[in-house]
């Protein structure tokens, strides 16, 4: 009797263990992320099991009144917004108030006639094709709703629905309005009645720069350049969030990561979505006219692996989740700096609590040996990789986000090499060649730029960007 109880002792103490070690490690990890891409403030949470076994508050919210982050201070979640707007479309489908496979026109009355036929999974899966209103409307551009739903209107498609991807902030425009006309009510009502309240997130709001909102963290970011002139060194800047509310659920979110982590337990385990092949549904690929699977779900992008996939949700470079279903782990990362992209580490991060996570997904594995042995060996570390494992495969697209993200930290000659690598592992892909073009051009190399974008046109006729820089180039 007394043997079993100090057995049972010892296990226990040994779980008490591997637990501290774990927080311990992963603690570690975060400081030394935050000191190395100079991000001032970070909240994180580790789900487990359906229990939050990780949160953490870390650095300043506000650095110029040296005001510390707390458990409750609020951070923008931008484009995470989209994940809660997949959820919020679903809800309506569990009740029989949407069918994802009909038109667009089912639902708004008045749209352009390239616009009627699209159906409401595209638009969820930015295969769409429809103009994007930050494209025909920038940020800033102080027009009214009708004013700016009058111009996007007007402009052409972008290309043939469901034959390309193209991330667009219309899409979640129009489910926006859609949400409204079904639930008779504004879509922030409608969140707060059906996700926040019943998640118990107290702390989510719909907000902007332009809102006061108590214990929110400032947004920054580093810059290189003010006013048209160079700085001699990046500076920390202020960054202004600007989200009229018809596109807030594109990105107007504001969160803690432990609201977020609420949140994830209530989707996973039935309290927002009754029936588990919603949940499926939700966290399902798109698919293209031929078939092929998009990298989007319905608001979530989806990593499929061999072993531990993901779904995920990113906003802002600045706030990222990630959810791996088959393991029962969920991880939520927020921090205050635009271009700090959390979603570029969660994987490592989430290794402390499984180390099977960050082996199985290429683009870490491909990531931390670059970063060990330098980029300039791209093409030799993948086909190493590739040798010792024939399933290592980087999908094109997860390839293409991460150069760009490096193009946006202005880490030029690391986004080159893997814009390249893209080229080479892609041959047959228009969109390997355009973005490699796009990148030789902002790099200066005119003459290469263009043979890419020569290449991407041949491959794909119907590539208006490829055309129109093209006919700039030979002016």
């Amino acid at each position: 009797m007394i043997r079993k109880k100090s057995l049972c002792t010892l296990l226990i103490a040994g779980i008490a263990t591997v637990a501290v070690a774990q927080t311990n490690t992963a603690d570690g990890f975060l400081r030394r992320k935050m000191q190395q891409l100079r991000i001032p403030g970070l909240q994180a949470a580790v789900i487990k099991d359906g229990k939050v076994v990780f949160l953490r508050s870390y650095g300043y919210a506000n650095v110029e009144d040296s005001v510390r982050v707390q458990d409750r201070t609020v951070f923008s979640i931008n484009s995470c917004t989209k994940a809660f707007t997949g959820v919020a479309v679903m809800q309506l489908v569990e009740k029989g108030l949407l069918d994802l496979n009909a038109p667009v026109s089912a639902y708004i009355d008045s749209l352009p006639l390239a616009w009627q036929q699209v159906s409401i999974r595209q638009l969820l899966t930015h295969v769409s094709g429809l103009p994007d209103v930050l494209r025909v409307l920038p940020p800033g551009a102080g027009v009214s709703e009708q004013a700016a739903w009058t111009q996007v209107m007007a402009a052409p498609m972008e290309f043939k629905t469901g034959e390309q991807y193209s991330y667009n902030q219309t899409n979640y425009a129009l489910l926006g309005k859609i949400i409204d006309k079904l639930r008779a009510k504004p879509f922030a009502e409608v969140y707060q009645e059906r996700q926040f309240s019943p998640a118990g997130m107290q702390r989510t709001l719909f907000a902007d720069s332009y809102d006061v909102v108590p214990a929110s963290a400032e947004t920054y970011r580093y810059v290189n350049s003010l006013y048209g002139d160079p700085l001699p060194q990046e500076k920390l800047t202020r960054n202004f969030e600007d989200f009229p509310f018809f596109r807030r659920t594109a990105s107007g979110l504001k969160s803690t990561a432990g609201d977020l982590a609420r949140w994830l337990i209530a989707l996973q385990h039935g309290t927002l979505l009754s029936d588990k092949k919603s949940l499926d549904t939700l966290w399902t690929a798109g698919k293209y006219n031929n078939g092929k699977p998009t990298q989007w779900a319905l608001g979530w992008v989806t990593k499929p692996r061999p072993a531990h996939r993901a779904v995920t949700a990113s906003g802002g470079g600045r706030s990222a989740f990630f959810v791996y279903p088959e393991d029962d782990i969920a991880i939520v990362v927020l921090t205050n700096l635009s271009g700090a992209y959390p979603e570029d580490f969660i994987d490592e991060l989430a290794g402390y609590f499984n180390p099977a996570i960050p082996a199985s997904d290429p683009i870490t594995t491909l990531r931390m040996a670059l970063d060990a042995k330098g980029y300039q060996h791209a093409l030799d570390i993948y086909l190493e990789k590739k040798k010792n494992n024939p399933l290592f495969t980087p999908q094109e697209t997860d390839l293409n986000d991460w150069a760009y993200r490096l193009m946006a930290t202005r880490q030029q000659p690391e986004a080159m090499a893997i814009f390249k690598l893209v080229v080479d592992l892609y041959p047959q892909s228009w969109n390997a060649y355009d973005s490699y073009g796009e990148a030789l051009l902002k790099n200066g190399d005119k003459a290469a730029a263009k043979k890419m974008y020569q290449r991407s046109v041949e491959l794909n006729p119907d590539n208006r960007h490829g055309k129109k820089v093209l006919q700039q180039l030979e002016q």
